[in-house]
C-alpha cells in the first residue's frame, strides 16, 4: 500500500514553512484514532465515521497562495496578513495560559495577580473646584430608600447629582419607613464632618440650608422622583431649570436613580464618596474593629459569609426550600408587602440562579473549593429563617463559627435597636475578612465586592448559582472528589480574579473599573505595556480605561466641569 504524500505549510520555529508531513499522518493514525475513542463522552454513541474532506493544510495552503498573489499585485494585503497572523498567535498563547491556568490549583485565600493593581480615584487636573455661595444654582434635598447600603448608593449617587447641577447638597436624609424600620438619622452612621470636609474640593454640602434662604422662599421646596437609571442629560434638562426657578429641590426614593455608565471623572468621584467620604461613625467603627482583632486573636486569617438567608429575602426571591405549606404561607404574607412583585416558579427561579444558597450548600461549595473544616467563620446576617436547624449543617462543616452576637455581647447593646448600625458592624468585618464569600447580589455583596477590589482584589467568593444549583440537585450521586472538582469548575470567573473586571460589566459599585489601575512594574513588557510575562508565555490583562465621551452634555459642560 502507498502512502499519500502530502505537503502543506505549518507554524514551525516561529515561521510558517512548506514542508512534507505524510510520515506524520502515518505515525499518528493509530493515535489519533485512540484519542477518538478517548474523548467520546459516557452515555452517548460512537459518532459515525467522518466523510472525507480537504485536509486544513491544503485549504490554508491555497489562501496563502491565493494572499500572496494578491499582495504581489496591490502591496497591502501581505502587511495586513502579517499583523493579523501576529495577533492571532499572541491570542492562542494567552488563552492557553488561561486554560493551563484555569486547570491549576488556585490560591483560595488570595488572588496571586492582585499585586498588580492600585486604586486610583484622584481628581484629574481639569477637575474644577466646588461651587460656593451664590455661584451655586441652588440646594438640593435628597431622600434615600431602602437598607444601608442602598441608601449608601443613593448618597453616593446624589453628590454626583449635585456636582453635575452646579447645586449645593444638603446632608441626605435616611430612610426610616423601610421594611427595617431603623430611624438612625445621618450622622448616627456616618461622621458628618468627615464626609463634609473629605468632599469640600468636588462639591460643597450644608447640613442644613440656611434659615435666611428659607425664609425667602416663597414656595415650600418642589418634590420629584426621577427615573431609575437617569442619564446626567435627564438632570440638566428636567431638574435643573426646576432649581434655578425655585431655588431648593427634594428628589425622593433616590436610589440608582443615576445611571451606570457616566464620564471618568465623575466615575473616580463616586469612588472618592463611596471609598473614603462614606465613614462610619467612631462608635461603629470601634466595635467592628473589636470584632476582627477577636477574629485575628484565634485565627491568622478567617472567612466572613454574608448568608443573607434571611425571611425577607427567601419572600422577595419568590424560591421555595423544602419547608412545605409551612413555608410558602409564611413567605407568601411576607412577599405581599411588594405589589408588584410578579407570579414566579421556584424551580425556575432556582434554574436561573436568583435563589440564595441555603446555608448548608454555602458549607459544602467552600469544602469543595478547598477550605478545611478548621477554618474561621464569621458569619454576616439577621435572623435566620429556620432558626439554629438551618444552621447545624453549616456548623458541623465549620465548627470555628461566629456572629458579631458570640463575640461582642456587651458592646452590642447599644445597637441592638438599629438594623442598618449592625449592618454597618457586620460590613467592617466582612471588608477586613480575607475572604469575603457573598450569598446573593444584594446590595451589601455588591458594595463590598466593589470595595474589595478597590483595595487590592482581596478575595471574593460569589456562588455560581445557577449552574451550582443543577449540581446541588445531583450531590448524591456523585463521589467527594467528583463533585468538589465540579464546584471548582463551575467557580471559574466567581472568585474575585481581577480579570473578571470588566469596563461597563453590571452595577459600577460592584466593579469599579474607572478607579482601578495597572501598576507600573518590572513584569510588564516593553513592548505591550499591559501584558506580564511568564517564562516565554505574555499574558495580557485588560486596561482599566475608559474614553470620556462628553459630546453629549457638551454643550452644559460649565455647570459640573
Amino acid at each position: 500500500m502507498g502512502v499519500i504524500k502530502a505537503w502543506s505549510w505549518r507554524y514551525s520555529g516561529g515561521v510558517l514553512v512548506w514542508a512534507n508531513h505524510s510520515l506524520d499522518l502515518v505515525k499518528n493514525q493509530n493515535q489519533k484514532e485512540k484519542q477518538q475513542q478517548q474523548h467520546l463522552c459516557w452515555g452517548w454513541p460512537a459518532p459515525a465515521p467522518a466523510r472525507k474532506t480537504i485536509s486544513w493544510s491544503v485549504v490554508c495552503g491555497i489562501m496563502l497562495f491565493s494572499l500572496g498573489l494578491i499582495s504581489l499585485l496591490t502591496g497591502h494585503v501581505a502587511s495586513d496578513f502579517e499583523h493579523l497572523s501576529h495577533k492571532i498567535v499572541k491570542r492562542s498563547l494567552y488563552y492557553n495560559k488561561l486554560d493551563r491556568g484555569s486547570h491549576a490549583s488556585i490560591d483560595i485565600w488570595k488572588s496571586k495577580f492582585s499585586k498588580f493593581y492600585n486604586s486610583c480615584s484622584e481628581r484629574g487636573p481639569h477637575f474644577t473646584p466646588a461651587v460656593r455661595g451664590k455661584s451655586s444654582n441652588g440646594y438640593l434635598l435628597i431622600a434615600t430608600s431602602g437598607g444601608l447600603n442602598q441608601q449608601r448608593t443613593g448618597i453616593t449617587d446624589a453628590v454626583i447629582v449635585a456636582r453635575i447641577l452646579n447645586a449645593t447638597l444638603v446632608v441626605p436624609e435616611l430612610d426610616h419607613h423601610s421594611f427595617w424600620k431603623d430611624d438612625s438619622n445621618f450622622n448616627n452612621i456616618f461622621d458628618v464632618d468627615w464626609f463634609i470636609s473629605f468632599l469640600a474640593k468636588d462639591v460643597t454640602i450644608v447640613k442644613r440650608i440656611p434659615d435666611k434662604v428659607m425664609r425667602s422662599m416663597e414656595k415650600p421646596p418642589y418634590t420629584m422622583r426621577v427615573p431609575r437609571k437617569s442619564e446626567p442629560e435627564y438632570y440638566l434638562d428636567e431638574v435643573l431649570p426646576i432649581l434655578l426657578r425655585r431655588r431648593v429641590v427634594q428628589l425622593t426614593k433616590f436610589d440608582y436613580r443615576l445611571a451606570n455608565n457616566l464620564d471618568e471623572e465623575l466615575q473616580k468621584l463616586r469612588c472618592r464618596v463611596n471609598y473614603h467620604a462614606l465613614r462610619f461613625t467612631k462608635p461603629i467603627r470601634n466595635v467592628g474593629q473589636k470584632l476582627v482583632m477577636r477574629m485575628r486573636k484565634m485565627a491568622q486569617r478567617f472567612i466572613a459569609v454574608h448568608l443573607r438567608f434571611e425571611p425577607d429575602m427567601l419572600a422577595f426571591s419568590g424560591c421555595y426550600y423544602g419547608g412545605g405549606e409551612k413555608e410558602r404561607n409564611e413567605l407568601g404574607e411576607i412577599r405581599k408587602r411588594w405589589a408588584t412583585l410578579p407570579e414566579t416558579s421556584p424551580d425556575g427561579e432556582r434554574q436561573r440562579g436568583k435563589c440564595p444558597l441555603t446555608p448548608h450548600e454555602v458549607g459544602l461549595m467552600l469544602r469543595a473549593l478547598g477550605f478545611t473544616n478548621d477554618t474561621f467563620l464569621y458569619v454576616a446576617s439577621g435572623d435566620i429563617y429556620g432558626g439554629e436547624e438551618t444552621l447545624r449543617p453549616l456548623r458541623e462543616l465549620f465548627p470555628n463559627f461566629y456572629t458579631k452576637e458570640m463575640l461582642a455581647a456587651d458592646e452590642l447593646s447599644p445597637f441592638l435597636s438599629f438594623s442598618s448600625r449592625l449592618a454597618a458592624i457586620d460590613y467592617i468585618v466582612c471588608d477586613e475578612s480575607d475572604v469575603f464569600v457573598t450569598n446573593n447580589n444584594g446590595n451589601m455583596a455588591k458594595i463590598l465586592a466593589g470595595r474589595r477590589r478597590y483595595m487590592g482584589h482581596k478575595r471574593t467568593i460569589r456562588p455560581n448559582a445557577k449552574k451550582l444549583s443543577a449540581l446541588f440537585m445531583n450531590r448524591d450521586r456523585l463521589s467527594w472528589d467528583t463533585f468538589a472538582r465540579k464546584v471548582k469548575s463551575c467557580q471559574r470567573g466567581f472568585m474575585g480574579e481581577p480579570e473578571e473586571m470588566r469596563p461597563g460589566r453590571s452595577e459600577f459599585h460592584e466593579y469599579p473599573s474607572s478607579c482601578i489601575c495597572r501598576k507600573p512594574s518590572k513584569y510588564y513588557n516593553a513592548s505591550y505595556n499591559n501584558s506580564l510575562n511568564f517564562g516565554n508565555t505574555t499574558v495580557k490583562f485588560p486596561l482599566y480605561r475608559r474614553q470620556i465621551n462628553t459630546t453629549k452634555i457638551k454643550t452644559r459642560r460649565r455647570v459640573w466641569r
